[in-house]
This record gives structure tokens, sequence and C-alpha cells, in this order.
């Protein structure tokens, strides 16, 4: 019985330290990917992020809200907006 007992002992002893060495090698190469995915986002160039013109010429902006007021007519001759929508749309428009 002793040298059963002793066999048991030696397994989980090396049960334990296996799954403890196992655990740690899973921990430094979680960091390492992580510490690798911080620096590719780092220097991976961002597309610049395209912005509408803060000031327009008057004339553009106006030939702007044309075009938006003929595209908001359209739906509303299509049935898409209702005379209640088409308004607040276009108050919107005219607004801004």
């Amino acid at each position: 019985m002793p040298g059963l007992l002793r066999g048991v002992a030696r397994t989980a002893v090396i049960a334990g330290t296996a799954t403890s060495v196992s655990n740690r090698v899973s921990r430094r190469q979680a960091g390492r990917w992580a510490r690798q995915d911080a620096a590719q986002a780092q220097a991976a160039p961002t597309a610049p992020v395209p912005h509408a013109p803060t000031s327009l010429a008057p004339e553009d902006e106006m030939s702007n809200k044309i075009a938006q007021l003929k595209d908001l007519g359209d739906l509303k001759s299509q049935g898409v907006l209702s005379d209640s929508e088409f308004a607040a749309q276009k108050a919107r428009i005219l607004a801004s």
C-alpha cells in the first residue's frame, strides 16, 4: 500500500507542476500577443476620415440646398415622404 500511495502522490505533484507551467506559458504567450497587437495598431497607418467641407462658397452651399430640396421633392412625389415629413426636412435644409 505505501508504494501505491507514493505513486499517487508523485502523479499529483507532476500533474500540479505541469498545470502550473502550462498556465504560466499561456499567460506569457497571451501577453506577447497583446504587445504585438498593440504595436501593430500603433504602426498601422490610419486612413484619413473624409470630412464635409466646413465652409462652402455661397454658390456651392445654395446649389447643394437646391439639390437636396429637389431630391426631397422627388421623394414626396413618389409617396415615400408624407406632407409633414417633407415640411420638417425642408425646414431643416433651409435652416442649415
